[in-house]
């Protein structure tokens, strides 16, 4: 496999021969181009996000970052775009959940870049990747599955391991089933201060994580027939799973108003015991200038649910470029280089999983002398081979909108479970038969 040159060819313009580009002539030179982008903001982002300037030296091009948000406000200001007719920027943060939706708005990857580039990604990631015979957007280092990160001294504390043996009749430790860490959550629970676990509660966060559960726990999301199946036994299970945690307060007041970047913070300040997260936190985590858990953090592959299967809603991030964008070539150049073997080796390093075959098999050799970083890739190597993308409906996002609304008035008390799900089951029914899906 050829080794993509990060800034060998800096000098040479960027040629398009036959539709594409030629490897050698990355990242080409575009003197005067401004690149207008709208990128996924947050902590685990900004070190990628400082190799831009690197890419503005080698080309002579800039970058103008006119938004960097979460990629749930981000999908609605590209909507709010779209309905305008207001898309005139170039380069967009995407994510394989989000994609289906965008269909029209991005252009062929393929026909930009060479081949022998888009070959060097795991065959299976740029297949979800093309959408409509279009490689809608090149993947990050960041092939999101979860895994559940724990604080290891609360497994080796003498009183908590006799008092959990005494009320529960088994040894306390790490756990296996998604019934286990409730139970371990309202025991380490000690509110205000101390929270046994947690959940990104609003948008399609929640809607995510209910997703999984309902599958781990041997139902349907959608059915064959591609109509909404969530609220049966499976999903009313799976729900009572969040609010019965919300009640016992095993879980923080505020958590149906988390997202990503609370759910870090959250574990990193060392009050929470169990937390169910992705893998570009690993590194966040472990590092005593961002964290109160570090050295104490355990990773074990996601939980089961009562079926047996364990919950694996998966996904990847990555960066698109607009039909409309007048400098698709050094768009195009500015979306490899941010994805390029260097760019995935950098988020690689703070545990991000990498979607480029070369820097997976370099990230394992890297890991052979770091415990920590060993047992963090052992873990969401185990859990990739569990995942699972959501269902492919490009009203998705629609549905989830419409859907987390109700699994929060459960949550809140508001509604039973069952009455929560068959009202959401009958909005994201309309939402499928609006868009001609039933």
């Amino acid at each position: 496999m050829k080794k993509p040159l990060s800034g060998v060819a800096a000098g040479v313009m960027l040629l398009v021969v036959g539709g594409s580009a030629a490897a050698a002539d990355l990242p080409g030179k575009f003197s005067g181009v401004t690149i207008d982008a709208k990128l996924i903001g947050g902590q685990q982002y900004e070190k990628l996000y400082e190799r831009i300037a690197e890419w503005e030296k080698a080309t002579g091009a800039k970058v103008n970052v006119i938004s960097k948000k979460n990629h749930f406000d981000l999908d609605k200001e590209i909507k709010s775009d779209i309905a305008s007719n207001s898309i005139t920027w170039c380069v967009g943060s995407n994510h394989s959940s989000f994609a289906p939706q965008y269909a029209g708005v991005y252009t062929d990857l393929s026909k930009l870049l060479p081949k022998s580039e888009i070959d060097a990604f795991v065959p299976s990631i740029i297949k979800s990747a093309t959408l409509d015979g279009k490689l809608m957007m090149l993947p990050r280092a960041q092939f999101d599955v979860s895994a559940l990160y724990y604080q290891k001294s609360l497994y080796t504390d003498e009183a908590k391991k006799k008092a959990y043996k005494e009320k529960y009749g088994v040894d306390l430790a790490p756990p296996d089933t998604w019934d286990e860490v409730a139970r371990q959550a309202e025991f380490f629970a000690n509110p205000p201060d101390f929270y046994g676990t947690q959940f990104a509660g609003k948008e399609e966060a929640i809607n995510g994580r209910f997703y999984e559960m309902v599958i781990a726990n041997g139902g349907k999301y959608l059915d064959e027939q591609g109509k909404p199946a969530f609220n049966s036994e499976a999903g009313v299970k799976a729900l009572d799973w969040f609010v019965n945690l919300y009640k016992a307060k095993a879980v923080p007041a505020g958590t149906t108003n988390y997202l990503w970047d609370d759910l870090g913070q959250g574990f990193a300040s060392g009050t929470v015991a169990l937390n169910l997260d992705w893998p570009g936190w690993a590194s966040f985590f472990n590092d005593p200038k961002s964290s109160k858990v570090a050295g104490n953090v355990g990773v074990k592959v996601a939980p089961k649910g009562s079926a047996g299967i364990r919950t694996g809603w998966s996904g990847f991030h990555g960066f698109s470029v607009t039909e409309n964008c007048a400098h698709k070539d050094a768009a195009a150049s500015l979306v490899w280089w941010l994805t390029n073997e260097d760019s995935q080796k950098l988020e690689a390093a703070a545990g991000p999983l990498p979607t480029r075959t070369a820097v997976w098999t370099w990230d394992l050799q890297q890991a052979e002398n770091d415990p920590y970083k060993k047992e963090v890739l052992t873990a969401f190597q185990e859990e990739a081979t569990h995942a699972f993308a959501v269902p492919q409906t490009p009203s998705w996002i629609e549905i989830s909108n419409a859907v987390y609304p109700e699994l929060q008035a459960a949550i809140l008390g508001d509604k039973t479970s069952k009455q929560a799900l068959d009202d959401a089951a009958r909005k994201a029914t309309q939402i499928l038969k609006d868009a001609g899906a039933l």
